[in-house]
């Protein structure tokens, strides 16, 4: 039996770090996918194989056992706590032997969502596998409960992407997700580093500084919230140069959070000066990613953006996880 599963992953235009404190934000779903393929094996072993990472690894999730030898273990621990979490849904004590195979289009540790993507689509794989065949707001669920045992604290609108595509805005406290409309193209261009970042220590670093400074730090987190607002507003009437403004409101304000680096600034004041109206740090920060919206420019600023790091157009994905059999059927969930 063989069953694969692929799940989308996000860019936040505006919202991070906030988000984790109650505070809204908005993100879509892009067009580079993390694809994972179960098949079963012989024995009862539990092979993991992720190629384009040099990882080729045996788990025993029931004890949350990787094998230390591995140097970039952090999809690991994603996969094998996602292999407990459905062994626990199923009532299975211990499952059987499989192959899992990750083919990962998302630049790991770049603020786009890899390891959502990664869970949600082994998630869902897993789920039909067992004939589980849980329902989208099920995956996200159990998706957003395994980062949330990996990463100590993160917020459900990576999850929640990865599993229905489009652009939401996520209301105060994760009460409601609203599906925004975005039928003009929005002219996205996202320039990563070659330096990872980890969510857990930006999330901390933070957290620290919100503790220490309240009276500073939350001012911030209010205004990014009131940013986030005014944006939603933006999208929906399709005002480009608002949107774009508050872009760069946002990544100052996110710098002075200090999730900033030297290469990442550099990116975004590239962006602009090339023709984007609009680009701030997407994800974490302390490496990963930046966003530019650049209507009208975009060869221009990818250009430019190619010739310091590595950048790309990015299209929506209006799909979210899928699931397919074997080679010969494909559903949306």
């Amino acid at each position: 039996m063989q069953v694969i599963a692929s799940a989308p992953g996000k860019a936040i235009l505006f919202g991070e770090h906030a988000v984790i404190y109650g505070k809204p934000a908005i993100a879509v779903a892009i067009d580079k996918k993390a694809r994972v393929k179960i098949r079963e094996r012989i024995d009862s072993k539990t092979h993991v194989e992720v190629p384009g990472l040099g990882i080729s690894e045996y788990l025993e999730p029931e004890n949350d056992v990787i094998h230390e030898k591995q140097i970039n273990k952090g999809i690991l621990d994603y996969i094998s706590k996602s292999l407990k979490k459905v062994n626990q849904l199923s009532g299975l004590k211990k499952q059987n032997g499989m192959d899992i195979n990750v083919d990962l289009e998302i630049p790991i540790g770049s603020g786009l969502g890899s390891s959502a993507a990664v869970t949600v689509a082994t998630i869902t794989a897993l789920s039909f596998y067992n004939k589980l065949e849980f329902k989208k707001d099920e995956i996200a669920n159990y998706a957003h409960q395994v980062e949330l045992d990996v990463q100590g604290a993160a917020s459900p609108i990576d999850t929640t992407l990865s599993t229905y595509g489009g652009v939401i805005y996520l209301s105060r406290n994760s009460e409601e997700i609203t599906h925004l409309p975005l039928n003009w193209n929005p002219s996205l261009i996202i320039g990563y580093t070659d330096r990872e970042s980890n969510t857990r220590e930006l999330v901390e670093s933070v957290r620290i500084k919100k503790e220490s400074y309240p009276s500073v730090i939350n001012p911030i987190m209010d205004s990014i919230e009131q940013i986030t607002d005014n944006a939603r507003e933006a999208i929906v009437c399709e005002n480009a140069e608002i949107l774009g403004e508050l872009m760069n409101i946002n990544h100052g304000l996110l710098d002075a959070l200090g999730v900033n680096t030297p290469e990442l600034s550099r990116m975004v004041y590239i962006a602009r000066k090339a023709g984007a109206i609009g680009s701030k740090i997407t994800g974490a920060g302390g490496g990963g990613s930046i966003i530019a919206y650049s209507p009208n420019k975009i060869d221009e600023v990818l250009g430019e953006l190619q010739r310091v790091e590595n950048a790309f157009i990015i299209k929506l994905s209006s799909l979210g996880v899928q699931q397919e059999v074997g080679r010969t059927w494909k559903r949306r969930i």
